[in-house]
């Protein structure tokens, strides 16, 4: 180990006015005055490395907006500060649950990032300032790490764990808050890719999304006789009792629409509309099911058959692996299944795929919008694809 030892320039005065520094004093002042400098250099930088930063002013509107709508069950997919055709379609049916009347349009802006223009939307109708801090400060835990590990890309290695885990603390932690690892990224630059129990970060400020509280959601009984088809792990029992008044009540006054067009699954109570969510739904020959069905059940962190003459052809075949649960398994942290066979509700590995990709016959959510749907609804609650 080596000690270096910086003395003041004090040490090195000669004993009186006629007195001269030795050689070695000079040269111990010369070496300490220039490394003062570089040791400062040096400490400025590591602060830089970990000094949170805060996106243009404009680009935090729409943070603030995305927020808004993500507290308010309305949600407007990741929280990205941008005006994106989610976040705008969140803002429409905010306003149509809450009986408002959209302002007029807002000046042009260019979003850069899918090279096309956009309306900044007026939101003078809105109470904005009750988002409070747009971002709050996280220390990254332990339960944070437990969730992540090493991820084959091979589906017949991923069968083979015992969980589907999260293969970074960053994506961890942007799952956890609702945000990409981009955006992530440019909050805290220089430390995500390097996160360990401890490290401070600058984080969206929702409703965090907790991995560990799956276990304990509490979830309708699902149908023996109808099993998740894409889903090897049962829940635990039957359908709700029919005869429980307030139970078919319960059920009557829930239902759910997944447009087709916009991508946007609406939740209705006695048909008035509580939350929205924007899915992926499937396309080609994998169309999702048009038509009214019904929930039969749900199950937590289910395994996922990944059977590929299912994928592609929408048959079974002997040929096929069952993944394990976790937070990257195919079909996320929930389940629900309709009375379609191999149709459901579910989360997803990809969030970031969220509306922009095709799904097999189902319908994806955000694994933390599937969460809090799944909180929302019953077997026996009718759900209308159209």
């Amino acid at each position: 180990m080596i000690k270096i030892m910086i003395y003041h320039a004090s040490a090195f005065r000669p004993t009186s006015r006629n007195s001269k520094r030795s050689p070695i004093g000079r040269a111990l002042l010369i070496f300490a005055t220039a490394l003062i400098p570089a040791l400062s250099s040096g400490a400025k930088e590591s602060d830089s490395q970990s000094t949170h930063t805060s996106p243009p002013p404009e680009q935090e509107a729409a943070v603030r907006l995305q927020i808004f709508l993500d507290r308010a069950q309305f949600a407007p997919g990741k929280i990205d500060g941008r005006y994106g055709d989610f976040t705008l379609r969140a803002l429409d049916l905010y306003r149509e649950a809450n009986a408002l009347a959209a302002p007029s349009s807002g000046n042009a802006l260019v979003d850069s990032k899918e090279n096309k223009s956009v309306a900044t939307p007026i939101v003078t109708d809105l109470d904005l300032s009750s988002v409070g801090p747009l971002y709050i400060d996280y220390t990254v835990s332990e339960a944070d790490l437990v969730s992540v590990g090493k991820l084959p890309d091979a589906v017949e290695a991923q069968s083979k764990l015992k969980s589907m885990p999260y293969r970074s603390v960053g994506e961890a932690i942007a799952e956890k808050f609702h945000t990409d690892l981009k955006f992530l990224e440019q909050l805290n630059p220089g430390s995500i890719g390097s996160l360990k129990a401890g490290d401070p970060l600058k984080v969206p400020n929702v409703e965090p999304f907790d991995l560990a509280a799956v276990k304990d959601l509490i979830l309708p009984k699902k149908n023996d006789d109808d099993p998740a088809a894409d889903s090897t792990k049962k829940s635990d029992g039957k359908a709700a009792d029919s005869n429980n008044p307030k139970e078919e009540d319960s059920q009557a006054a829930r239902s759910v629409k997944v447009d087709t067009k916009t991508s946007m699954l609406s939740l209705y109570e006695n048909d008035r509309l509580i939350a929205a969510y924007p899915v992926t739904i499937g396309a080609n020959q994998n169309e999702s099911p048009i038509g009214t069905w019904k929930i039969t059940g749900v199950a937590k962190m289910p395994d996922f058959r990944h059977d590929e003459a299912v994928l592609k052809r929408g048959e079974r075949s002997s040929d096929f692996h069952v993944l394990p649960p976790g937070p990257n398994n195919p079909v996320g942290v929930i389940w629900i299944q309709l009375n379609k066979k191999g149709i459901g509700l579910h989360g997803t590995s990809s969030p970031d795929t969220i509306g922009r990709s095709e799904s097999h016959g189902c319908i994806r959510l955000a694994n933390w919008d599937i969460i809090r749907l799944a909180a929302q609804v019953k077997a026996g609650v009718a759900v209308d694809i159209h």
